[in-house]
């Protein structure tokens, strides 16, 4: 494991993200059939397979690679993950400057963080992708102030967003299209929150294996 992160690394989660993304589209269908329009993991597979392909060529470094992504998930995404991951990337790729240390890890998860509450207006506890992302941003910067590796801050960061979706289940949704639901939406695990930890997790896998 390297003590940065560059853009092999980001190429190599992109491509991590495609691949798991694609393996769980069923189960993501399936969460948001649950409470919302069904297409949740139809959208996210198709969105991220056209980022690898748009990213076939590689990329100079962390903040072109994460660019890419913004721009092509806007473009390719329906629903309001499009613009929700998109401007995530995009403020992420802002965030990135240079190859990643543990503070630029935190950074970028903040940056991203930031992108999706300035886009979606929600706040934790609504039941939405936010729910797993501000667990993952408080892990890491705990862990990069404890002098952890990017590799290990990630993984914290990957282990808190896998629990703060979980955590979505006893929820009542309170934003987006499940808030329709009332108490129906309560018992169901958000889809967002749940492809969020995955794209964490094939943050920490590609970080873990550069």
């Amino acid at each position: 494991m390297s003590d940065t992160l560059s853009s092999a690394w980001a190429l190599a989660w992109i491509r991590d993200v495609q691949a798991v993304l694609a393996d769980n589209r069923s189960e993501l269908n399936d969460l948001d059939r649950a409470i919302g329009d069904g297409d949740h993991g139809e959208n996210m597979d198709r969105g991220f397979k056209a980022v690898v392909v748009k990213l076939a060529d590689g990329a100079d470094d962390v903040q072109s690679v994460l660019k890419v992504v913004a721009s092509t998930l806007m473009s390719t995404v329906g629903g309001a993950a499009g613009p929700l991951y998109g401007t995530a990337f995009l403020r992420a790729a802002k965030a990135a400057d240079g190859d990643l240390d543990a503070d630029g890890v935190v950074g970028v998860i903040a940056g991203a963080l930031d992108g999706i509450v300035a886009r979606g207006k929600a706040t934790t506890g609504e039941k939405t992708m936010v729910d797993a992302w501000t667990p993952a941003l408080e892990a890491a910067k705990a862990a990069a102030e404890g002098g952890a590796s990017p590799a290990a801050v990630l993984r914290v960061a990957a282990e808190a967003a896998a629990k703060g979706a979980e955590d979505t289940i006893p929820l009542q949704a309170s934003k987006g299209r499940a808030s329709y639901l009332g108490e129906r939406s309560i018992g169901h695990k958000d889809p967002g929150a749940t492809s969020t930890a995955l794209i964490l997790g094939a943050a920490a896998d590609a970080a873990e294996a550069a």
